[in-house]
């Protein structure tokens, strides 16, 4: 279960110490997969001194494209679902594990605003999955607040995703 303390936790800096410990404890190779956040998890992992013993590769895949060629993401599903859908995002983490060789993953696609969004996704739509090339769970949210405050809550949520998905192991 994930501590009180480390939920409450206003920085990303005790999120990613707790995050990092856990991957040292059981072994883990962690990957991300970005599009709204623009590495910002990332970024937050590797905040953390000896980050390299658990995070070697993440990507930003900003377009549909990128999602495509460098994740595997059919553009098919692309097309049908749009980028920020629970299907891209459980396919883009698929395809950064794989692509990567790590054992666990968090992608990101959603709406930061502040133009861009539509009556079904509107500005503060974020879709995030956490798993494997295997196996995957995702969740929607809306984040309230402008660019940066969606972009910002987005990167907390894929940190405490990634360490819920640890302590459960």
């Amino acid at each position: 279960m994930v501590s009180e303390v480390v939920l409450e936790a206003q920085d990303l800096a005790s999120l990613s110490e707790r995050l990092g410990e856990l991957c040292r404890a059981r072994g883990v190779m962690l990957t991300t997969a970005e599009s709204c956040t623009g590495g910002g998890v990332a970024s937050a992992i590797t905040d953390v001194a000896g980050s390299s013993d658990y995070f070697e590769t993440g990507y930003v895949t900003y377009a549909n494209a990128a999602k495509a060629r460098l994740l595997g993401v059919p553009t098919e599903l692309i097309d049908s679902h749009g980028a920020v859908s629970r299907a891209v995002v459980e396919a883009m983490v698929a395809g950064a594990c794989r692509e990567s060789g790590a054992s666990l993953g968090v992608a990101i696609s959603g709406v930061a605003g502040p133009g861009g969004g539509s009556d079904d996704k509107p500005v503060g739509t974020v879709w995030l999955a956490w798993g494997d090339s295997q196996r995957q769970q995702a969740e929607r949210q809306h984040f309230a607040g402008d660019r940066r405050a969606v972009r910002e809550q987005s990167v907390r949520v894929a940190l405490i995703g990634l360490i819920r998905w640890l302590e459960a192991a």
